[in-house]
């Protein structure tokens, strides 16, 4: 695990100074736009260009040397916070426009996706099977820092240093992550051996898709996350204005700043404990526990209520995701799971931009009027969740929560999912 925990220590870093860009460049452009629209723009913009070539990622990932990818990935991102910090030196000038921070984006979601599945498989090739539940839960532990740093530290450090200085400190921290890279060496397998002729990179692309495909209690794993996603990507949407439909902007920090706190125990706690025996019970159990604490959640409109339902719904997100990698580690071959991964993160991801696309006309269309005074669910429905302003999403709510457990009994009913650690034979022994 220390040549693991060296690549893992830069990756801490690097991503606390991606969050700390991140967070300044979303108050920068809010600040002097005033535009919602134009805010959320830099997240789509970050999210659609990678997903939509994660699968093209992949095959390159498991074609190049995944050291000099990861070193290639970073100082990628380099360059472009280095023309974003060029573009800010002078801001009486008014260099920087909004295209300019949407192309930027658009070309770092384009390395994050080289990045993810060279990374996973790197993993796989430093750390032993039996260690990669507690790999997946220090990985995770390194975003839910970056959720809880970033934005204190960046909100104190634009204040200090402003725009410049923390662009100038997301800089030091790729090249310390690419100093570790330097350190660490990998030995291993690469590329799986192929008979015949040698695959286009389209063709190549295609292998991960096949794979999964192929092998039916995979493929339904990646649908049960698919699924799932897409609740996540509402709550996502529509946390926000719920809170804020009660309570004062104020109890909205508390309750994302609580909800940080759970992701980064369930992180410690999967990193310590490596997750359960059986992998796939722990997905569906966490699984279980996150649609029953949406329930709660969505229940009452009450700052504290909601707090703790966020505590415990992201403190399980890292144990179901730490048994979920765990699983694809030990069944795919490490020369096939760039490819493999790319494709799995591309199908898993690929429902969350529709939910947030729907989550705003299907509240303020459809849940929020049935439960307003009047509405035609304020005297059934209404008498348990109250009515007015919010108690739609509330509603919503309790009603992803119960999608959630269904598809869990989905999940226990489906023999090729439930026995997949059993039935398809390890590929990393």
């Amino acid at each position: 695990m220390k040549a693991y925990l060296i690549l893992w220590s830069g990756q801490v870093v690097s991503l606390l100074g991606s969050g700390l860009t991140t967070f300044a460049l979303g108050v920068w452009v809010y600040q002097r736009t005033g535009s919602v629209t134009k805010f959320a723009l830099i997240a789509f913009f970050g999210s659609l260009p990678g997903l939509v070539l994660s699968p093209v990622a992949g095959a390159l990932a498991d074609r190049w040397d995944r050291r000099r990818t990861l070193i290639l990935s970073d100082c990628l991102a380099a360059i472009l916070s280095a023309v974003l910090l060029l573009l800010l030196w002078d801001e009486s000038k008014g260099l920087l426009e909004m295209w300019h921070i949407y192309l930027l984006t658009a070309v770092a979601s384009v390395g994050n996706a080289l990045q993810w599945p060279a990374l996973t498989a790197t993993t796989t090739l430093l750390v032993p099977r039996q260690h990669y539940g507690r790999a997946s839960g220090l990985s995770q532990m390194a975003q839910a820092i970056s959720q809880i740093a970033a934005p204190f530290l960046g909100a104190l450090l634009l204040q200090e240093v402003r725009m410049r200085g923390i662009l100038i400190l997301d800089l030091a921290t790729f090249g310390f992550a690419v100093a570790t890279l330097l350190l660490v060496r990998l030995d291993g397998p690469g590329r799986t051996p192929e008979t015949g002729a040698r695959r286009s990179l389209w063709q190549d692309s295609t292998v991960g898709w096949t794979y999964v495909r192929e092998r039916p209690g995979l493929f339904g794993l990646l649908l049960l996350f698919a699924a799932t996603n897409f609740n996540i990507g509402m709550l996502q949407a529509l946390l926000t204005p719920l809170i804020l439909s009660f309570a004062p902007a104020e109890a909205l920090g508390r309750v994302l700043s609580v909800a940080g706190l759970g992701m980064l125990a369930g992180t410690v706690a999967m990193g310590a404990w490596g997750g359960p025996r059986r992998r796939v019970n722990g997905i569906l159990a966490g699984l279980l526990a996150q649609g029953l604490i949406l329930l709660v959640g969505g229940w009452q409109p009450k700052v504290s209520l909601i707090g703790m339902a966020a505590f415990v719904f992201l403190a399980a997100t890292p144990i179901i995701n730490g048994c979920s990698q765990a699983i694809w580690q030990i069944k795919v071959p490490p020369g096939l799971q760039g490819r493999v991964f790319a494709v799995r993160r591309t199908v898993a991801l690929s429902a969350a931009p529709l939910a947030y696309f729907l989550a705003g006309p299907i509240a303020d269309r459809v849940f929020e009027p049935l439960l307003a005074p009047g509405g035609a669910l304020a005297g059934s429905v209404g008498a348990l969740l109250g009515v007015g302003h919010g108690r739609g999403i509330g509603f919503l709510f309790v009603l992803l929560g119960l999608l959630v457990v269904v598809c869990v009994a989905v999940a226990v009913g489906s023999p090729r999912l439930r026995n997949v650690e059993d039935e398809l034979p390890d590929a990393v022994s």
